[in-house]
């Protein structure tokens, strides 16, 4: 009996022994790996162009050390929410200069048009690069309707002299990219110019629907700054700090 309980014993110590040793050669690996190589962010699968990218979307892959560049994203809340400057390939590392995180080139299905003078009511004179807003029709007979249901995002306004509407001490664009709310309300504030002409992302079938509304010239566009722009700030902010967090 004695013989037996200590045979099971020597067994169970010998298990022990050896999930023990198994136990520090894989922590052992793992510290050896994560020296020699480092952690990057990749698409799981083809993502296009103009697509916003999802944190379904990606995952982590390890690469050699001498592999990795330093443009290359390590975080996946730096990459998910932005959208893809150009096409990404399944398990290509991203690049931080292929992402376009305030939407100014335009989608997958959009293009970017120029609204004609001729077309246009009245113009938000805060209405600045990356903004969105609403365009509503505007005409002699019949009632004001809005055109779109959802905000669209304005890719440049420029002056008489073709020459950017911001803060050149204080661009509006970095106070966004930092979520600084009260930055951008400053630099909105301070900015000189007349706005001279408006470039706006639309799909086709909005511009077709824009064109078909004004060019007979009795409607004519009224396009209104969207709140919706202030919560990219905050979604900007929220981005910011998970970042610091992670480091």
């Amino acid at each position: 009996m004695n013989r037996n309980r200590n045979m099971w014993l020597s067994l169970a110590a010998a298990l022990l022994s050896a999930a023990l040793v198994y136990g520090l050669y894989e922590l052992q690996r793992l510290q050896v790996e994560r020296r020699v190589t480092v952690s990057v962010v990749v698409p799981n699968r083809f993502i296009p162009a103009g697509e916003r990218i999802g944190m379904v979307d990606l995952e982590e892959l390890r690469l050699p050390s001498e592999a990795y560049l330093g443009e290359m994203a390590t975080e996946l809340g730096a990459v998910a929410g932005k959208e893809a400057a150009v096409p990404m390939g399944k398990g290509e590392p991203v690049l931080t200069w292929k992402l376009n995180e305030y939407g100014l080139q335009p989608g997958k299905s959009e293009s970017t048009f120029q609204l004609p003078k001729d077309y246009i009511r009245s113009i938000s004179s805060g209405i600045r690069a990356g903004d969105l807003v609403m365009v509503y029709a505007s005409g002699a007979e019949g009632e004001s309707s809005r055109v779109f249901d959802e905000p669209v995002v304005i890719a440049s306004v420029k002056t008489a002299g073709n020459v950017e509407i911001d803060n050149l001490e204080r661009s509006h664009l970095l106070a966004l990219a930092d979520g600084n709310k009260e930055g951008m309300y400053a630099a909105r504030r301070d900015a000189n110019g007349s706005i001279d002409a408006i470039n706006v992302n639309l799909t086709e079938e909005q511009w077709l629907a824009i064109d078909t509304l004004c060019k007979g010239g009795a409607v004519k566009l009224v396009i209104a700054y969207s709140p919706a722009s202030f919560e990219r700030i905050g979604q900007a902010a929220q981005l910011s700090s998970g970042q610091e967090e992670s480091r």
